[in-house]
């Protein structure tokens, strides 16, 4: 796969927001089963333009996130297909028990679009920090848990959940991120891309972090430090071969994500590597509820900048 840019730093910003709106029009388009399912959050997942053109197919069932998890198993039984938008924070926190049992248990047919994820919402505080919800969401069997990095990858996810039959969760960026993937891409569950290859360190990454880890490559790089970028969207399931050929291959893993640091992206890498080769990994996360201020900062704080994500695997291949 090769990126957009190298210079990935200095490229246009975009919201994941309106790949995901735009999508799921053409999806509704091309298909009458496919609905939407808010709760209460149509401005906030920038679903205006879609309750325009399909005034019928988009059920708000206000503030009750229990409630509309259920509507949408409803919905997935009497054959449409529901893509349930709301703030991940929510949606995954308040209907953890109705994700669980109405949708991964019963392996109903929808798709959970978490929007705002991570630390988006940073001035809100930790309330609306969303970094718990790939570790909860690990744990419930059957769930395709996928983490786009830029607006390409966020649409392809949503084509390929479209297409399949099950439950899928996807987290929708707001945090303005450049574009690195080109256009033609496609998304295919449990694979890695290789964004760049390296011999002494490898950066696993996801969501709105992959293009800090790719600009800390090019850091690494200037330095005489060759480090391989693999970018995992498919958190569940796993690339297991690519993790273990990373760990065979280099000194060692850093993985960098906007979640928390239990149970995350870092979490399924250093599983997977104490089961197949034992190896060094440093997670790069938030380790605590972390307090408020701007999305920015918070990933500063907690070094998941370029800068910071260079330094880690300065240390570990050191």
């Amino acid at each position: 796969m090769t990126v957009v840019d190298t210079s990935i730093a200095d490229q246009p910003r975009y919201d994941c927001r309106d790949a995901y709106v735009e999508t799921l029009a053409e999806l509704a388009h091309e298909d009458h089963r496919i609905v939407g399912v808010v709760n209460d959050s149509v401005g906030s997942s920038k679903l205006n333009s879609f309750r325009k053109a399909f005034p019928d197919r988009l059920i708000n069932v206000g503030i009750a996130e229990q409630d509309m998890v259920g509507v949408a198993s409803g919905l997935a039984n009497g054959g449409r297909i529901p893509f349930v938008s709301a703030a991940s924070c929510f949606l995954t926190a308040r209907a953890l028990e109705q994700i669980k049992a109405d949708v991964a248990y019963s392996n109903t047919n929808v798709k959970l679009c978490g929007m705002s994820p991570g630390v988006a919402y940073g001035e809100l505080g930790p309330t609306h920090h969303s970094i718990e919800d790939i570790a909860w969401l690990r744990a419930i069997s059957g769930m395709t848990i996928i983490v786009p990095a830029d607006p390409v990858e966020t649409a392809a996810a949503l084509r390929w959940a479209a297409a399949v039959d099950g439950p899928v969760f996807i987290r929708v960026s707001r945090m303005s991120v450049p574009q690195v993937y080109p256009d033609s891409y496609t998304f295919e569950p449990g694979k890695a891309i290789t964004m760049r290859a390296g011999n002494d360190v490898t950066l696993i990454s996801n969501g709105t972090v992959l293009w800090r880890a790719m600009v800390a490559a090019e850091q690494l790089a200037a330095e005489g430090i060759s480090a391989r970028v693999l970018s995992m969207p498919s958190v569940k399931p796993l690339d297991v071969e690519a993790v273990v050929a990373a760990a065979e291959q280099t000194a060692g893993i850093v993985t960098a994500e906007e979640s928390t640091i239990a149970g995350g992206l870092g979490g399924a890498v250093a599983e997977t590597v104490v089961q197949h080769h034992p190896a060094r990994v440093s997670i790069l996360g938030i380790p605590e509820f972390a307090p408020t201020g701007s999305a920015g900062y918070l990933l500063d704080r907690y070094g998941l900048s370029p800068e910071g994500i260079a330094d880690t695997a300065r240390r570990l291949v050191s």
